[in-house]
């Protein structure tokens, strides 16, 4: 195991960051595989349980920084429209439109929609997490929220049949959500892959088969 000496200026957390970095083997199989995150491992092991990505035809990525899951589409769905957004800059991905705004800005379904070929997406995804402050209740509100967002913007842009994935927190979505997400979708599943670090609290919410937005009984 590879372990640093604490430098100048760098804390003891950041240290035990890096040290948690260096010998993660997900890390390490990133850089070989030439994905920009370990996260990218998180989607392949989601569609490998849930089959996300077969016979996709259009994707959003919400909160696409720094652009992993985008990569894994672009290889696992080499004919797909993919399209991302982020506040913040995300470099360039071949074969990804990625717009640097809110995806909750009025304009964003519209610009996606274009961005996707004027087709509606039958996936949208999203690894977003709000930004923690270390109370596990604020902080699970806080990515409930997001979530909540998340589906809104999903039921006004999926194509019928499709699918909505997200990450909530340790619990998973809770019971009002999953009655939203029951409301819209045929099922409705929690799952933590492999790639989750065991001491994480992040778990991923899975919805398929979209009834439509005139088809919520």
């Amino acid at each position: 195991m590879t372990r640093l000496k604490t430098a100048k200026g760098r804390t003891a957390s950041s240290t035990r960051w890096l040290e948690r970095q260096l010998n993660d083997p997900y890390v390490k199989r990133a850089k070989v595989d030439g994905y920009r995150s370990r996260a990218a491992y998180k989607l392949l092991e989601l569609d490998e349980k849930f089959g996300l990505l077969r016979g996709v035809q259009a994707v959003v990525d919400l909160g696409i920084t720094p652009g992993g899951w985008s990569q894994v589409v672009r290889r696992k769905a080499p004919r797909a429209a993919v399209a991302g957004i982020d506040l913040l800059p995300t470099e360039p991905i071949d074969g990804v439109t990625i717009l640097q705004m809110d995806f909750m800005d009025d304009a964003a379904p519209a610009m996606l929609r274009e961005a996707l070929g004027g087709v509606e997406p039958d996936l949208i995804m999203s690894d977003m997490a709000a930004n923690t402050v270390g109370h596990a209740q604020t902080d699970h509100l806080r990515t409930m929220g997001l979530v909540e967002t998340g589906l809104e913007f999903a039921v006004e842009m999926l194509k019928p049949g499709g699918t909505f994935i997200a990450k909530v927190l340790a619990g998973g979505a809770d019971h009002g959500l999953v009655a939203e997400l029951k409301r819209h979708f045929k099922t409705v599943k929690h799952a933590k892959p492999p790639a989750s670090r065991k001491g994480s609290s992040e778990w991923y919410v899975i919805a398929q088969g979209f009834k439509g937005r005139g088809d919520q009984g």
